[in-house]
């Protein structure tokens, strides 16, 4: 019987050399939903992108996609996985010598034997659903910024995965662009059936179309729920992150000594 959950991390613990990044995450991420995972810079959010991608092995604990174990297989499994899954990178990634039109084809070309023509007509449905089909000819340097976000989006699409993985989707774009990709995440994940997962900072939008939320911090999950729950939060870490306070758990100041030492006060009054 095939599981709900389409991404199973448990007790997942990985460092870099002697500094641990994640300790004992548990994360699951069901079939047909977008989930976010969030947290300060360097709390381990896109290790564990790469950790579902098999880029990395954990130290300790389990990985698993549509139930297979993504550390224990080998290059053969590893590459027919990977074919599932879709990968928007920071800032849309797309290939700069290559047209719109050849960025989407790419995927086809490569990991298919399909004819052209056939490729043709699924370039143009992928284009299509971001809606920029009338950009196809276009190269990458005359795109916006939220444009190229969308073909990277296409792109990502193009073999039909079941789990498409965005590493700071949002970041860079304008208003409008941000509503735009955050509504197309949210339809093809519906239309299409597949999984989302979100690595992102921007909190409000994202929970705009999130069914579920992780909130890591120094390695370890802090808290977890659904947008309104997390919105609710009254955790300190979670309503910072969530209402952007300048001091809280994460301090504005960097640990110092006395203002009043620096300043060669001493212990006279200043």
């Amino acid at each position: 019987m095939q599981s709900d959950n389409l991404v199973e991390i448990a007790g997942v613990a990985f460092g870099y050399g002697a500094r641990p990044v994640l300790k004992g995450i548990n994360l699951t991420a069901r079939r047909g939903q977008v989930v976010a995972i969030m947290g300060s810079s360097g709390c381990g959010k896109t290790t564990l992108l790469r950790l579902i991608g098999g880029q990395i092995k954990p130290g300790q604990g389990t990985v698993r996609v549509a139930g297979e174990s993504v550390a224990d297989l080998d290059q053969d499994g590893l590459y027919r996985l990977r074919r599932k899954m879709g990968m928007l990178f920071q800032f849309g990634a797309l290939f700069t010598d290559m047209s719109v039109f050849d960025n989407v084809a790419f995927q086809l070309r490569e990991h298919t034997d399909l004819p052209e023509d056939a490729i043709r007509d699924l370039v143009l449905m992928k284009l299509n659903a971001v809606g920029l089909r009338g950009a196809a000819h276009l190269m990458p340097a005359e795109l916006s910024g939220g444009m190229a976000r969308r073909v990277a989006l296409a792109r990502a699409i193009a073999l039909d995965p079941m789990l498409v993985m965005y590493d700071e989707p949002f970041a860079g774009l304008d208003p409008i662009s941000l509503g735009v990709t955050g509504n197309l995440i949210r339809r093809l994940t519906d239309t299409l059936g597949l999984t989302s997962l979100l690595v992102t900072h921007d909190v409000q939008e994202s929970l705009k179309i999130v069914d579920y939320v992780y909130f890591v911090s120094e390695g370890v999950i802090v808290a977890e729920g659904t947008a309104d729950a997390i919105r609710a939060s009254e955790l300190p870490y979670v309503h910072q992150f969530v209402h952007g306070e300048a001091d809280g758990p994460v301090p504005f100041h960097y640990p110092a000594r006395a203002y009043a030492d620096d300043l060669g006060l001493g212990g006279r009054d200043a």
